[in-house]
């Protein structure tokens, strides 16, 4: 059904329009021109003000033309990581790629230009359909900025579709874990390594004693820990007295969260402490896990949807965090879906020419399954 010229067209075009995180004024001015050219009530909220940016989150909303249809989400974000001035896109052999001094960004725009197909045909086919609102965030990478700071009362809808995940259209991710991030400073004293290095403590060795405590990595199958970045010391000849680190923690589950974070604290605290040195530790949260059963309507639709144009549905977890996260949190549950871009935030980054398509099939066909639902 979708109209691949100039769905391949609109991917070019949008990629080629440098969107910086907290700097995507230029290609949220075109998205909403192309909104209101389709007479869709478009607004963008003040986020930008709120995080430092030259532009907030773009809201689009199409009323329903099916009384009792459930209203629905879609979602993706604006903005890419760097290298993103200067996109120059190649099509060969089915795939899309950069020319290879910059990323492609796929991701997003493969989730963006999937959306914008989508309302085009259901304006253009006059497709039945439930309320249907469009949130394009900004500065998601780096800290999901604008879905954490959007007004949870714009919501509208009853579920959601974040179209912002590496794997064939098809896939769908019900389940992501929460995150937890801890700054840690830890605290020595300082003296001349050559003169009286006895005087002093070595915050750098009080550290190291600490992360060789620690357990990290793959805690379990649904939990991880990470020792970041550690930055401290001023000349070999000067025993250090401060040593700065940052680390996270995820689970999918709650409890499991906070004892793995719990237990990187206590390890620091008690480990620095017997040392002779002093810690400060910051734990914040980033955002909350979300979880949501293979039957919840918006994982069946996704799959019902998914398996009506010939897509094999894969429902699995994620390590990873998306705005998704924070959708969940305000009440409106939340699937991220695949789109194929693949070797994102790398210069190599790719998209098959045929996933860039059956992701615009793919919200076509759940735009249809809702309309034919009653809540």
């Amino acid at each position: 059904m979708i109209n691949r010229k100039r769905m391949l067209d609109e991917f070019f075009e949008l990629v080629q329009i440098t969107c910086s995180t907290r700097a995507e004024r230029q290609v949220a001015d075109v998205i909403k021109q192309k909104l209101s050219g389709l007479h869709i009530e478009v607004s963008e909220d003040n986020v930008g003000s709120i995080i430092g940016g030259n532009c907030g989150n773009v809201l689009a909303f199409v009323p329903g033309n099916v009384n009792g249809a459930p209203g629905l989400l879609l979602t993706a974000h604006l903005d890419c990581v760097e290298p993103c001035a200067g996109i120059k896109p190649v099509l060969a052999d089915g795939v899309i790629t950069s020319a290879g001094e910059t990323i492609l960004g796929a991701d997003d725009k493969s989730g963006v230009v999937a959306i914008l197909e989508a309302l085009r045909l259901v304006k253009e086919h006059n497709i039945p359909h439930g309320s249907i609102q469009v949130v394009f965030t900004v500065a998601e990478e780096g800290g999901l900025n604008g879905s954490r700071h959007i007004d949870p009362s714009l919501l509208k809808a009853d579920f959601g579709y974040a179209l912002d995940s590496g794997g064939s259209p098809g896939e769908i991710i019900n389940r992501a874990p929460g995150q937890n991030t801890l700054a840690i400073a830890v605290h020595g004293k300082k003296a001349h390594a050559g003169v009286a290095p006895e005087e002093g403590i070595n915050a750098i060795v009080l550290a190291g004693k600490a992360l060789a405590a620690i357990k990290d990595g793959l805690i379990d199958a649904e939990t991880t820990a990470n020792i970041g970045m550690i930055q401290g010391g001023l000349a070999t000849n000067i025993v250090p007295d401060k040593v700065e680190i940052r680390a996270e923690a995820r689970s999918r589950n709650k409890e499991k969260l906070a004892a793995q974070t719990e237990h990187m604290r206590q390890v620091f605290e008690e480990t620095v402490k017997a040392a002779g040195g002093k810690v400060d530790i910051k734990v914040a949260k980033e955002y909350d896990a979300f979880v949501l059963s293979e039957t919840a309507p918006v994982v069946a639709l996704a799959r019902q949807a998914a398996e009506s144009i010939g897509l094999k549905a894969v429902i699995k977890a994620s390590g990873g965090g998306s705005d998704a996260n924070y959708f969940n949190s305000y009440g409106v549950p939340t699937v991220v879906l695949g789109t194929g871009m693949s070797q994102v935030h790398t210069t190599d980054e790719f998209i098959k020419e045929e996933d860039l398509y059956n992701t615009g099939e793919l919200v076509v066909a759940i735009i249809k399954a809702a309309g034919q639902l009653k809540k």
